[in-house]
């Protein structure tokens, strides 16, 4: 007969097609069974933990040891919510657990389901901001559009005046209209965003991240060290290689001005590339994705600005339009992408999240 931890068994091949990491542990809480997720959020593979107690991975085993002793002994459920465990690899791990007792064939099982909190968080967090962002782009759309419409006329009234004026002199007034109206309407197509959709195609992103570095070393010189962390095991995908250039030197661009306009005498910019597995994007989980850093030493966005920086007009610079970021974010969610920003003073950290399976996936 097939138990429950069996390798044949359907709950094995339930669980290994599981986003949540599971652990199943025996009734002295010894590591039976761990599906992939669970090895992916452990940092442990299933060899590695069978037969081990399981609360030997955690630096404080007294709270957790306890846990598994009451749901063993109640043999009822138990669930803890944004709990704080550290592992003794040192990492703190901020997670929802909950712990059910199954019996199969008069021996007791405990199920362990973690689902790390932050991720939640980022996700709501990113869910509200997308909204949030897309809200004010539509109003700033319509907005552009309506400046736009008697640009026009404007600037074609000023056009026939010139043809009717005697003077060169008089003439004058007539160009400073003409070319503060097409500076507008430039402003306002950039204010419209692009509506270009995306020509996918398969592309290397260690290419587009090295066109970036290009014109970013071309503007800077030798005022800022560039570095290279790259990945080369992230494989190729469907992506518009020009939207993705503009999408990492708009942000490349936006460290350059803030080391420009700070006192750091060693001004660096890292490219760092990754690929994380099991990520959710917009509540989709993506069975891979390549995570793209660009980190710079700065001075730093300050806090109230930071949740701010993807809307449409707002900048920290007084000389900045605010359109950059919020045209970064429209063509990573163009590439069903995520891009976020975390800052302090002396590092900033933008981050884009990019699916890696094809478009039929």
């Amino acid at each position: 007969m097939i138990t429950l931890v069996d390798k044949d068994s359907a709950f094995r091949r339930i669980m290994a097609h599981q986003y949540t990491a599971v652990v199943v542990l025996d009734g002295s809480c010894v590591v039976e069974h761990i599906n992939s997720a669970a090895e992916l959020l452990l940092v442990r593979s299933e060899k590695q933990l069978l037969g081990h107690a399981f609360d030997s991975l955690f630096a404080q085993p007294d709270e957790i040891r306890s846990l598994l002793a009451s749901v063993v002994q109640e043999g009822a459920s138990v669930s803890v919510r944004s709990a704080s465990w550290q592992m003794q690899s040192r990492e703190l791990l901020t997670l929802d657990f909950i712990v059910s007792p199954v019996m199969d064939r008069n021996q007791i099982h405990l199920i362990v389901e973690m689902v790390p909190a932050d991720r939640s968080v980022r996700i709501s967090r990113d869910e509200g901001r997308v909204d949030h962002t897309e809200t004010s782009r539509h109003l700033v759309r319509g907005l552009a559009h309506e400046i736009k419409n008697p640009l026009g006329g404007i600037r074609g009234a000023a056009q026939l005046l010139a043809s009717e004026l005697p003077s060169d002199e008089l003439q004058e007034y007539t160009r400073v209209i003409i070319k503060e109206a097409d500076r507008l309407r430039n402003l306002v197509d950039r204010l419209l965003g692009s509506h270009q959709m995306p020509a996918f195609s398969q592309l290397n992103i260690h290419q587009v991240l090295e066109r970036v570095l290009a014109l970013i070393k071309a503007e800077a010189g030798d005022r800022v060290t560039l570095i290279r962390d790259y990945d080369p095991s992230i494989p190729e995908f469907l992506g518009d290689e020009a939207q993705l250039i503009q999408v990492f030197l708009n942000i490349a661009r936006n460290a350059l001005q803030a080391l420009s306009e700070s006192d750091q005498s060693a001004a660096v910019i890292r490219f760092r590339s990754r690929t994380v597995r099991q990520y959710t994007i917009r509540q989709k989980r993506h069975r891979i994705v390549a995570r793209i850093d660009v980190i710079d030493n700065g001075p730093g966005i300050e806090r109230d600005m930071l949740e701010k920086i993807f809307y449409p007009m707002i900048s920290g610079r007084a000389s900045g339009t605010g359109l950059g970021l919020s045209l970064v974010q429209q063509l990573v969610e163009l590439h069903n992408g995520s891009v976020a920003c975390e800052s302090e003073a002396g590092q900033t950290l933008f981050t884009v999240h990019l699916p890696l399976e094809t478009i039929d996936e």
